[in-house]
């Protein structure tokens, strides 16, 4: 959520960054919601000032002995006219702060200005392409082939973009979420967190994804309960209503859950094999850090989630995100896509995301600094990595011409004795 007083004051400039994001902005409707909210503020409590003015009078009536029934009288209107005053006012209010929680999160100053995707700029890439002497095949074809991918059965179990699968491919999943966690809590100083898989609307609000994308969740019927779309939300609201303590930051925590997207909206879009599914599983990583130091830690969160795949000698680059392709609220996002073979092309492994103080506000999360002054974090995060991608990428990168999978060689003591899958 941004600050009502910021957007009052750079009117204009909101309007110009808002809608760089493709979103339109009502600076009208901002106005008149915040002028009439002003105002009736200003009359409440001119009206309670009113009233308790007469209460004075009214005891020194009595006190001496005169009459204080239309003095009564009067109190009686003015409570009536706060009453319906305050109901009017908390309208207001509702309505205003339904109007700042759609209003995406401003970019910073170095992200590019453009439409989509395709102004995006590339920041640096890594790794060597593999060459193959035989035309590369899908990783869903490599996984239908060795009977170790079935999206036929899992579609008659739960429907379509499910998957299932099998023995070491099965198990390659699994490794890849230890081996993930294992290096970001014991090399990258992240401490390792297992939350709810799921959260309250509240913690939605916090992380900007109710109400805006409300259609892109799973709700569990009679319940103030979602599925989580990613360990983000549970994360972040780890600390919500608190004010932490300056010393303590950056907190930085990493964690494994599955993640429920009812991707509203994608029909059509990498329909095939894991790249695009209703559950999956991620590793996540996300920070806490005071505002001067958060472009630094993006930087780092960043190096965390590559160095997966430069463990893994998994090619890839990094793009910086331009405004039109930025997420509702992000201020800046990095881009990691890892190299696909068979579409001779990236795929987005990783978004690694500064929210500034976007998400802190609408969590309340702020904290104290040594002056004893308060203000609000800077929350981060990215993936460290999606999982399923990963599995899809080594599938790809290190299949060979019979169909069968090498075994990264940073995987090998996961897989003791096999150099294949």
């Amino acid at each position: 959520m941004l600050d009502t007083n910021y957007i009052r004051n750079n009117l204009e400039l909101v309007k110009k960054k808002v809608e760089a994001k493709g979103v339109p902005f009502a600076e009208e409707r901002f106005s008149a919601l915040d002028q009439r909210r002003r105002q009736l503020l200003a009359e409440d409590e001119e009206l309670k000032s009113r009233k308790n003015r007469l209460a004075k009078e009214t005891g020194f009536l009595k006190k001496s002995g005169a009459s204080s029934s239309e003095l009564e009288l009067q109190s009686i209107e003015l409570s009536k006219m706060i009453a319906a005053q305050e109901h009017e006012l908390a309208t207001v209010e509702a309505d205003f702060h339904d109007f700042l929680l759609n209003i995406p999160n401003l970019f910073h100053d170095s992200v590019p200005v453009g439409h989509d995707a395709s102004c995006n700029e590339m920041v640096r890439a890594w790794g060597e392409k593999p060459v193959f002497a035989f035309t590369p095949r899908p990783h869903w074809e490599l996984g239908e082939a060795g009977g170790t991918l079935d999206f036929t059965r899992a579609a008659k179990i739960s429907g379509s973009r499910f998957s299932l699968y099998f023995d070491a491919l099965a198990k390659l999943e699994r490794v890849l979420v230890q081996f993930m966690l294992d290096v970001h809590s014991g090399e990258n100083g992240y401490r390792e967190v297992l939350p709810p898989f799921l959260v309250n609307d509240a913690s939605l609000i916090g992380t900007g994804n109710l109400p805006k994308f409300k259609d892109a969740l799973f709700k569990i019927e009679g319940y103030n309960l979602y599925l989580i779309p990613t360990a983000e939300v549970p994360l972040t609201n780890i600390h919500r209503d608190e004010t932490l303590d300056e010393s303590k930051l950056p907190i930085n925590y990493v964690a494994y859950t599955p993640c429920f997207r009812s991707e509203a909206g994608s029909h059509g879009k990498d329909i095939r094999g894991l790249v695009r599914q209703h559950q999956f599983n991620k590793v996540e990583l996300l920070k806490f850090t005071a505002p001067t130091h958060s472009y630094d830690e993006l930087e780092k969160l960043t190096a965390a989630a590559e160095s997966i795949l430069r463990k893994l000698n998994l090619p890839y680059r990094t793009m910086a995100l331009c405004s039109g392709d930025l997420s509702f609220a992000s201020a800046k996002t990095y881009d990691i896509e890892v190299w696909m073979p068979a579409r001779a092309g990236y795929l987005e492994i990783s978004s690694c995301s500064n929210f500034e103080n976007f998400q802190a506000r609408r969590a309340r999360i702020k904290f104290k600094g040594k002056d004893g002054r308060k203000d609000f974090v800077h929350t981060l995060n990215g993936s460290g990595l999606a999982v399923g991608r990963t599995v899809a990428a080594i599938m790809e990168n290190y299949q060979t011409a019979e169909g069968k999978i090498r075994v990264p060689e940073v995987l090998r003591p996961y897989f003791p004795g096999r150099e294949t899958l």
